[in-house]
């Protein structure tokens, strides 16, 4: 039995990984903003927390903490989405994308290892996206901030190469979640944009209904938590997003991605 510290449980891909950790025996301290939200099941100890507030972080984990005594996993999970042409994206909407994915979740994974250090061993997950490979276009905001985690994953993994406490860059593809509901669409649309963001938007929506559920993602975490030495960096979808189309694009100029994708939303 193993005790984890689970961010953005009350919903999608946290959901799903709670569910799937409890029904295994693991307690859970899972978080949410608004608590009551979460799933009132045995073994899952309900969280408060604020990605965009770094005191509600930092007091919610420490709580957490004393609470559990110690953490053998720690899964950054929690975020949100935007959607509109980078080009009218306000300064606010940028900087909470980057407080929600980068800066929310540097703060979390220094807590951890502050406390895995200690113990000389832990697991920490950093779920980032294929979109920091794989850019959505009119999520400009939430593509760079998801691969800035991605980056700042990259350089931990890199000074701690002998450390017994693991990190892992966890990227889902698309998945079927409710993840689009919740989408702040508030960027300003003018016209030299309507019809792209219309087009791009009715495939984003089409992919996210045939993507696969959050269970994928849970299993993957089932099993990185028992592993000695987990994968570094794990993409996790449907064939084409998380094996073919990442191969196919290290090899490709620039130019050739851009066009790539463009075809693929349709633009």
């Amino acid at each position: 039995m193993k005790k984890i510290f689970l961010t953005g449980a009350s919903s999608g891909i946290g959901k799903a990984i709670a569910m799937a950790l409890t029904e295994q025996g693991h307690e859970v301290w899972g978080t949410s903003r608004d608590a009551s939200r979460l799933p009132n099941i045995s073994r899952l100890h309900p969280v408060g927390f604020d990605l965009s507030d770094p005191r509600s972080i930092e007091a919610a984990f420490n709580s957490a903490l004393a609470q559990a005594g110690h953490f053998d996993v720690v899964i950054n999970n929690a975020g949100a989405g935007h959607f509109g042409p980078a080009e009218n994206l306000s300064a606010e909407t940028i900087a909470n994308q980057f407080q929600l994915l980068v800066f929310g979740h540097v703060q979390l994974m220094q807590l951890a290892l502050a406390a895995m250090r200690a113990r000389e061993h832990g697991l920490i997950i950093n779920v980032t996206s294929l979109a920091s490979r794989l850019p959505v276009p009119f999520m400009a905001a939430y593509n760079a901030a998801k691969a800035a985690m991605a980056a700042f994953t990259m350089s931990i993994q890199l000074e701690l190469p002998d450390s017994r406490v693991r990190i892992i860059d966890l990227q889902p593809g698309d998945i079927c979640t409710e993840f689009n509901s919740a989408v702040d669409k508030r960027a300003q649309h003018d016209s030299r944009y309507e019809a792209e963001v219309a087009k791009t938007w009715v495939m984003v929506e089409r992919n996210m209904a045939a993507a696969p559920k959050p269970e994928l993602v849970a299993g993957h975490v089932l099993k990185f938590i028992d592993q000695a030495s987990p994968p570094p960096r794990v993409t996790v979808g449907d064939t084409f997003q998380s094996k073919l189309a990442p191969f196919i694009f290290r090899f490709l100029p620039q130019r050739v991605r851009i066009w790539g994708l463009k075809k693929y939303y349709g633009l």
